[in-house]
Parts: structure tokens; sequence; C-alpha cells
């Protein structure tokens, strides 16, 4: 019976690699089935090459056991760590809607047309701002929905609800025939407080997260000081129970600090 060579792995992961999706499949997949409807979040291929990288070493050092444990902590940290460029991204995304809607009022305030203000607004505001105010002139220019496409304008799930309540504000000022200027500036408001309040909560949770963290570290420093004491802990992860223990151990200290990353976003973007 013919067995498979040990590069035959390494090469077909490769070729995994090379033909995995774009991250803008995922969007476009997304766009199809609606705003509300959850699709399958496809792994970018940074993340495919982490997990592989990882898997190398792993299965070096420890084996199978130490492959799949090497992978589980390789996705955890970078999941960690676009966690927290995402929430950086977001909380500089809300400060700088808050930014282009305060312009806004103030072109309105000197009596420009909302379609004009909108449009003087967006040539000066940061990317994802000008592309929803954009979105708002040409509505306005066309007497169509502002609201509708604010929705349609294909910004980050991060920052749309930042454009939901900008849209939201434009259309109540419509219906109800109140003064835009004064919508717009309890919204501008609004963000301006929440932009506050986030950064606050956020270096609130700074201490939780340097705690999970330390936790987390605590069983790898327990089996170094071990090591170094001529206990070898290292040689039981050699052995199939060692595995067992291994991947069981390292998928429960990454499921803690997902929970932990998870409850720290959510109090700062509540």
């Amino acid at each position: 019976m013919n067995t498979l060579s040990p590069q035959w792995p390494l090469a077909l992961s490769a070729v995994a690699l090379l033909l995995w999706p774009r991250a803008g499949a995922a969007r476009r997949l997304r766009s199809l089935r609606g705003a509300g409807a959850r699709a399958l979040v496809v792994p970018t291929p940074r993340t495919g090459v982490v997990a592989l990288v990882c898997a190398v070493v792993g299965w070096i050092a420890f084996g199978l056991g130490g492959a799949i444990s090497a992978v589980i902590i390789g996705i955890t940290v970078r999941r960690r760590r676009a966690a927290q460029r995402g929430a950086r991204e977001t909380l500089a995304g809300i400060e700088s809607f808050a930014e282009a809607v305060r312009a806004l009022v103030a072109e309105l305030a000197t009596g420009a047309h909302p379609a004009t203000a909108a449009e003087r607004v967006s040539a000066d505001a940061d990317a994802l701002p000008a592309k929803a105010l954009r979105a708002a002139a040409t509505a306005l220019r066309l007497n169509t929905d502002v609201e509708a496409a604010l929705a349609d304008a294909d910004l980050p799930p991060t920052l749309a609800p930042a454009a939901r309540r900008v849209a939201r504000a434009w259309a109540l000022a419509a219906r109800h025939g109140l003064p835009l200027t004064d919508v717009l500036h309890a919204v501008r408001l609004d963000l301006d407080h929440r932009a506050r309040f986030a950064r606050q909560v956020s270096a609130r949770m700074a201490g939780p997260r340097s705690s999970a963290t330390a936790l987390a570290s605590l069983p790898v420093v327990g089996v170094l000081l071990g090591q170094a004491a001529g206990a070898d802990p290292l040689h039981v992860f050699t052995t199939p129970l060692g595995h067992v223990f291994l991947v069981l151990g390292t998928g429960l200290v990454a499921a803690g600090l997902a929970w932990t990353s998870r409850l720290t976003n959510q109090a700062v973007f509540h």
C-alpha cells in the first residue's frame, strides 16, 4: 500500500492558499443575501499563512497535538489583534463621522442647499464619511430616498450605525418638516458623546485585557518553570495522552481569551 510523502500535506496547503477566495467575495455574498443575512466569514489568506506556519512549527516540536495547538494559538492571537485594530478603526470612524456632520451643519447654517452642502463637505472629509455624503448628495439631486441611499453606501458594518443615525435624522426632518440643521446637530452631539464614552470605557478595559493575557500565559510559565527545574514536562506533550491534554488546554485558553475580548469590545461599543 502506497503512502503519501510527508511533503504532500505542505504542497496541498500551499495550493489551497493560492486558491483561497479574497475578502471581497464575502462582502459581495453579503450584499446578495441582503443586509440582515448572516454570511459565512471566510478567513483571509494571511490567516491561512499564519495557520500553516504555526502547524509546521507545532508539528516539528510536538507532532500532531503540537500542530493543532499551534494553529489554535496563532489564529487566536491574530483575531485578538484584528479585534483591537477593528475597535480603533471603529472609534476613529465614529469621530470622523461626527466631524463630517459638524461641517455639514455649518454649511447648512450658511443657507447652502443640502445637496450642495453634502458635496462640499465630502470633498474634505475622510473616505468613509465622504462616501456616505456623496451618496446623500446624489439622492437629493435625483429626488430619491436619502435613507435608502445611505443604507446602500456599502460602508463597513462597524460604521453602519453612525450612517444609519444620519440617515434617520435626514428622513425625520423630511417627514415632519423639522429644520435639518437642528436634527443633524443633535446627531453630531450624540456621535461625539458615543466617541468620548467609547474612549473612556476602552481605557478602563485595559486592566481586564491585561489580566486576561496574564492569566492565559500562566500555563506556559508553569511549564517553562517545570522544565527549568528538571521535571521535563515537555516530554509529556510527545505522548498520545499529552497531545490530547495539550489541545484541550490550548482550546480552553483560546476560548477564554475570545470570550474576554468579546465582553470588553461589547462594553466599549454598547
